[in-house]
C-alpha cells in the first residue's frame, strides 16, 4: 500500500531532503503562507504516467554542446537509488518504474532540447562522481545551489528549497513568521536544518515577550503523523516535498506556511546540475525557459503537488547557500 510506504519513508526523507537544502536571490524575511490545493490533487502512483514530452524548440536545442548533440541523447543522473523520496523520484507501484517530479522535469527539458532522456538511478554520492567524469550530462535530484558546490558545477535553477509546517486540516491558522508559532507544539526532526531555525524563532519569540515553540521530538514521521491526527500537537515542520506528497496522498493535512530552506536572509533553490564549463547550462536554462513560458512547468509541479515551490524565472548560478553556512 503505497501511503504505507510513503510513512516508512518519511523520516528518511526528512534527513535526505534537509541535506539537498540551499539558497537564492532575494532576501525572505517570513514564511509565506500557502494553499496547497490537496483537494485537487491525486498522486499517479502507477508506472503509466503519461509524462508531458513537448515539441522540441530549435532556439533552446541549438544552445546544446555538439559533443552532446551527436549522441542524440540527455543523460541525466538520479540520486533516488533504495526507496527513492516521494514525490521527487521514487518506484512505482511496479516497484521497477522511476517516476516523481525530477523525472518528469528532466523528460521535458530533454524534450526541449530535442534529445532523447536517459533517465540513470544512482546513490547520491555516484550521482556527483557521475557527473565529474562525464557519465552524466546533467543531474536532477533535488540538489540545492551552494557556493561550493559553485565552484564545481553550474546550476539552472527550476524550484523553491522550502519548509512547510503541516497541520491538520482546518486547523485555521497560518504561519508567516516566528509570532505565529509562540506557545505552539511544534514537532521537528532533531539535527535537521528545520529544527535549528525553529529552535532561533522560538529564541525571537521570547525575545519579543512572547511564549517560547514548544518543539516536540518523535522518533518516526509515522509517530509525528499520529501525534498530529490525535491533537498531542499543533504542526510539524519539516521538508517541503514531503508534507506536500503526505498533503495529497492521506488527505488529512494541509500546508500552512512555507519557509526558505536556506534560512531568513537566503531563499533556496533546486537546480539542475551539469560540470562546471561543459557549456550545457545555458540550454538547459533556454529549455526551462519554455516550459515556463508554454505552461507545461506549472503542469508538471502541480501533479506532484508542489506548485508551492514554483520559480517565476530559471537562473544560471545564482547565489547559493554560504560555504560558512552563514
Amino acid at each position: 500500500m503505497r501511503t504505507l510506504k510513503a510513512a516508512v519513508v518519511f523520516s528518511a526523507l526528512a534527513v535526505a531532503l534537509t541535506a539537498c537544502a540551499a539558497p537564492d536571490e532575494a532576501p525572505k524575511t517570513a514564511a509565506a503562507a500557502v494553499d496547497a490545493g490537496a483537494d485537487a490533487v491525486k498522486i499517479n502512483d502507477g508506472p503509466e504516467q503519461n509524462r508531458i514530452v513537448p515539441a522540441k524548440v530549435d532556439a533552446a536545442a541549438a544552445l546544446v554542446p555538439e559533443k552532446i548533440r551527436a549522441t542524440g541523447k540527455l543523460t541525466i543522473g538520479l540520486g533516488a537509488a533504495g526507496s527513492g523520496s516521494p514525490p521527487l523520484a521514487f518506484t512505482a507501484t511496479d516497484n521497477k518504474t522511476l517516476i516523481g517530479s525530477e523525472p518528469d522535469i528532466a523528460v521535458a527539458v530533454a524534450g526541449v532540447l530535442g534529445l532523447e532522456p536517459d533517465l540513470q538511478n544512482s546513490s547520491w554520492e555516484n550521482l556527483f562522481i557521475g557527473l565529474d567524469s562525464g557519465k552524466y550530462d546533467v543531474g536532477a535530484s533535488n540538489i540545492t545551489v551552494t557556493e561550493l558546490r559553485k565552484q564545481k558545477y553550474d546550476f539552472a535553477t527550476y524550484r523553491k528549497d522550502n519548509l512547510a509546517f503541516e497541520a491538520k486540516k482546518g486547523a485555521g491558522w497560518k504561519v508567516t513568521g516566528p509570532k505565529d508559532v509562540a506557545g505552539k507544539k511544534i514537532a521537528v526532526s532533531s539535527g535537521t536544518n528545520q529544527e535549528k531555525i525553529l529552535v532561533e524563532w522560538s529564541k525571537q519569540d521570547v525575545a519579543n515577550g512572547l511564549p517560547a515553540v514548544d518543539i516536540k521530538y518523535y522518533q518516526t514521521n509515522q509517530a509525528t503523523y499520529l501525534a498530529l491526527g490525535s491533537g498531542q500537537i499543533d504542526a510539524y515542520l519539516g521538508p517541503n516535498p514531503t508534507a506536500a506528497y503526505h498533503v495529497a496522498v492521506a488527505g488529512q493535512t494541509e500546508i500552512i506556511g512555507t519557509y526558505s530552506g536556506a534560512g531568513d536572509t537566503l531563499q533556496g533553490l533546486i537546480a539542475l546540475t551539469t560540470k562546471k564549463g561543459n557549456g550545457l547550462v545555458p540550454a538547459l536554462k533556454a529549455a526551462l525557459d519554455a516550459l515556463v513560458a508554454s505552461g507545461d512547468y506549472a503542469k508538471i509541479l502541480a501533479r506532484w503537488n508542489l506548485g508551492n515551490e514554483a520559480v517565476t524565472a530559471p537562473e544560471i548560478n545564482p547565489p547559493g547557500l554560504p560555504i560558512d553556512g552563514k
